[in-house]
């Protein structure tokens, strides 16, 4: 597995979470909280930056053409609400650097990695 992913949950509690996440977001499970997060915003990304992670490790563990579709399309989103929002940005390369271009799934693990370093803001 990818050094990204090194203090990442194991795939079934983290599938869980974020399943959990998902649930919340769509109402169909009360929240954590009692009112909206402090920033929203920061949340959603939180949660789109776990779900592209957690695709990512499926799609390395079974590579096949589901899988890896599912990852790019989960990366993608994340990479959508970046450029939307360049300032929840953690890693030192923008979603649109060069040196990511070849896979959205690079910068998945970068921003993973930045995340987990920075003690999980937004969740």
């Amino acid at each position: 597995m990818h050094e990204a992913y090194a203090d990442a949950p194991d795939l079934r509690r983290e599938m869980h979470q974020v399943l959990a996440l998902e649930a919340e977001r769509d109402g169909r499970r009360a929240g954590r909280g009692t009112g909206p997060p402090a920033d929203a915003t920061a949340a959603e990304r939180a949660r789109l930056l776990r779900r592209a992670a957690l695709m990512d490790r499926l799609a390395t563990a079974a590579p096949g053409p589901g899988p890896v579709a599912a990852a790019a399309e989960t990366a993608g989103q994340l990479v959508r609400h970046d450029r939307r929002h360049p300032g929840l940005v953690a890693g030192p390369h923008h979603p649109d650097a060069i040196t990511l271009a070849r896979s959205s799934r690079l910068y998945v693990r970068q921003e993973y990695a930045a995340w987990t370093a920075a003690g999980r803001p937004g969740t």
